[in-house]
């Protein structure tokens, strides 16, 4: 297991995945607890993107409940279907938003939060959670971040 993240915020966004998504499987390698996994990854992120909030809900029930994170406290339970984060776990499928105050619906859980993705995870067919990211910056979410975090889940579930 690796314990120590080589961090480059100065290179292009997808190189910074790139060298990020090896050292996250190191770190996740040979340890089979997922809540320490999902601390492990919730921090490694926040540490190379410098990012407002990041971290997972889990589904228990009809709600999403507050998993690990690393940033500032959150709501603790999201219901299906509402804000980001419940959107993303009824459709199954990855949202970004630009601007967080022009989604319809969205819980504020922090007012500095502008901009969010937020990826559902998936296993055997069944979201069972999902990884939110946060930013205080809008806009600050692309095609770019979808697809490595993606990665990321991967690396995560597997």
């Amino acid at each position: 297991m690796a314990e120590d993240l080589t961090i480059n915020r100065t290179a292009a966004k997808a190189e910074q995945y790139e060298s990020l998504i090896p050292q996250i499987s190191a770190l996740l390698s040979g340890e089979t607890d997922f809540v320490a996994n999902m601390a492990n990854v919730a921090a490694a992120l926040r540490e190379q993107f410098n990012w407002f909030w990041v971290g997972f809900y889990l589904v228990k029930g009809e709600e999403l409940v507050l998993g690990p994170f690393q940033g500032p406290v959150a709501c603790t339970r999201i219901i299906k279907g509402k804000g980001v984060c419940g959107s993303s776990w009824a459709q199954n499928k990855t949202l970004i938003v630009p601007n967080v105050d022009e989604f319809p619906g969205h819980i504020a859980c922090a007012s500095a939060s502008k901009s969010e993705i937020v990826l559902p995870l998936v296993k055997n067919g069944e979201v069972i959670g999902v990884l939110d990211v946060d930013s205080e910056f809008l806009d600050h979410f692309d095609e770019t971040d979808r697809v490595y975090l993606e990665q990321v889940i991967s690396v995560l579930l597997n």
